[in-house]
């Protein structure tokens, strides 16, 4: 995918992978162990169809469709559902395809009681108000339809302390860090829908519009960063609304700080030396039947 324009289809394409190919193929063999966790939640079974929320470049999406459903793919970037379509015109799976331009929370397009399950990976962490998206999931599901939803709980890894930056001491540089960790703050504050909610927030909103029964799973994981090249390091963008370490190295920092910085950072990053701290949630749950 080259002919990208907006952030999301930037990002899906190109920006998460810092242009590391190695890195590029450990990202899509994970996430096809999220698409296989989603599916099976789903439960689908040949003929049903799936509304694929936040589609992006269609992982769950075509995963479904190699399940014998149909899939309605969503998405808020018309450059991915255009992407989606081509794809599957390309497989010969159009027919049982249909693309609408809709945000998680305004399902309108998506007709009442129309699909038979609804999924997503890593859609609600971009929307603020959750609740009115599991009101619409739950409004275009049949009776008996299931939710099945991969969502990151970036509450449990973030912030920082101030003596570390992305999972690395950086004590000794504590000042030139803090202007890019006020950076990325002010893009994504505590305020912000990524960080704004934890697993209970989703079983609290998902209750509350009337799914039962509700399931949820919480890995969480804190363990040895491994080593990674820092040119690789410097070039990746966490998620599509915030920049590459080295753009926002080059808008926070003079060319000192930068060199005290990557004097400091880059033995860090290349031997492993630091912390990771990820957790996320797979939510199942039902609409009940009348």
């Amino acid at each position: 995918m080259t002919r990208s324009a907006d952030c999301w289809s930037r990002w899906l394409a190109t920006r998460r992978f810092g242009g590391d190919e190695e890195v590029q193929r450990a990202v899509v063999a994970r996430l096809g162990q999220v698409r296989d966790a989603v599916l099976d939640r789903a439960v689908l079974a040949p003929g049903e169809t799936l509304l694929d929320v936040g589609c992006g470049e269609g992982l769950i999406g075509f995963g479904a469709l190699d399940r014998d459903a149909s899939v309605v793919f969503s998405d808020v970037s018309q450059d991915l559902l255009d992407f989606c379509s081509e794809a599957a015109e390309s497989l010969g799976v159009s027919y049982r395809c249909r693309f609408v331009r809709a945000s998680a929370d305004d399902l309108t397009p998506v007709e009442s009681e129309s699909v038979d399950a609804v999924t997503t990976r890593s859609v609600l962490i971009y929307v603020t108000d959750k609740e009115q998206a599991f009101a619409e999931f739950f409004r275009v599901l049949r009776p008996g339809g299931r939710i099945s939803l991969y969502e990151p709980i970036n509450r449990f890894a973030c912030p920082d302390a101030p003596d570390r930056f992305g999972g690395y001491d950086v004590a000794p540089v504590a000042e030139i860090a803090a202007k890019l960790r006020a950076l990325f703050d002010g893009l994504q504050p505590d305020s912000d829908p990524m960080l704004d909610f934890d697993e209970r927030d989703l079983v609290a909103a998902c209750e509350e519009v009337g799914f039962f029964p509700i399931d949820l799973e919480l890995h969480a994981e804190i363990r040895p960063l491994e080593p990674r090249r820092w040119d690789t390091f410097v070039h990746i963008a966490g998620n599509p609304k915030i920049p590459t370490l080295a753009e926002a190295m080059s808008q926070a920092l003079d060319d000192d700080e930068r060199q005290r910085l990557t004097a400091h950072l880059r033995p860090l990053v290349e031997a492993g030396q630091g912390t990771w701290r990820m957790a996320h949630a797979l939510l199942r749950a039902e609409k009940p039947q009348r």
